[in-house]
């Protein structure tokens, strides 16, 4: 059964070390919340290590630039691991062949940026659905339209055995209270026709291993019993915590807002009723990080 607390302060002298999920937790896509950034320069002027732990499907550059632009300041976190950079790795490892199709909008084609830290990348090249050997898959082209508009375009693919790389397995965000989709619901539907997927970032293994690395280079050898993650989506940020045996802070003021009846705080019986219908829990829960 999962502990609400009140604020990280009340369990932060257990942890050396943060994984904090960046949308819903440190900002809602268009600004940065107060309470939060406060929470972890408190943190880590007490001596704790921030890794920024996100599904943004960008390399650490363009995220760090990104939240430069909601006003999250740099003292509040160390180091970035983010679902672009692994998935950035695997592309260039040649995961899904070297001539993509592109699934996402234009202001993300930072993607396709030289990468340093693979080895003797392939040559990919960016070309249309007919000419492809593979798929990534940013996000949507429209963040509001059904994934369905994808369908046509997925049965092609699917009848091509073309693999679609998923760099956010994220299915939905709230952009300044307003829903969109994300990478992860075109994957789950591409899923759904029999197409075959490629997930990088919570909660699949690639990415903690990417935010141990990160870690290490800030501060080595803090044991795992001193990690705590934060995040707000139950089938990401503390599925993948609970598969890395990792304790979880549960932001429940998130996705799983109305679940959960959160308004500074979650209603104990909407909350045990949601964790219970997710079949998972997190060592603690509150409304908002702070």
């Amino acid at each position: 059964m999962t502990q609400i607390i009140t604020a990280l302060a009340d369990i932060s002298d257990n942890y050396d070390a943060l994984y904090v999920d960046l949308w819903g937790c440190l900002h809602d896509g268009v600004i940065a919340y107060p309470q939060a950034v406060a929470a972890l320069q408190a943190y880590r002027k007490s001596g704790g290590i921030v890794v920024l732990l996100t599904n943004a499907p960008r390399h650490r550059a363009s995220v760090q630039k990104q939240i430069g632009s909601m006003n999250v300041p740099s003292d509040s976190w160390d180091t970035i691991a983010s679902s672009g950079d692994s998935a950035r790795a695997s592309m260039f490892r040649g995961s899904v062949g070297e001539k993509l199709w592109y699934i996402g909008p234009d202001y993300d084609l930072t993607f396709f940026d030289p990468i340093s830290v693979v080895k003797d990348p392939v040559n990919i090249q960016r070309v249309s659905l007919a000419q492809a050997e593979g798929i990534v898959c940013i996000g949507p082209f429209d963040p509001h339209a059904e994934p369905e508009v994808m369908r046509p375009e997925f049965l092609l693919a699917k009848n091509k055995g073309l693999k679609l790389l998923c760099a956010n397995p994220d299915i939905v965000v709230d952009r300044g209270g307003v829903r969109e989709y994300c990478a992860g619901a075109l994957a789950a539907l591409y899923t759904e026709m029999g197409g075959e997927v490629v997930y990088v970032g919570k909660p699949f293994p690639a990415i903690y291993d990417l935010a141990r690395r990160r870690l290490d280079a800030v501060k080595p050898g803090i044991p795992c019993s001193r990690i705590l993650c934060i995040g707000d989506g139950i089938k990401t940020d503390i599925k993948g915590a609970m598969g890395e045996d990792l304790d979880a802070l549960f932001i429940s003021g998130g996705l799983a807002a109305a679940e959960t009846k959160t308004t500074d705080q979650p209603d104990k019986a909407a909350l045990d009723a949601f964790l219970e219908k997710e079949m998972t829990t997190a060592r603690y829960t509150m409304g908002q990080l702070r």
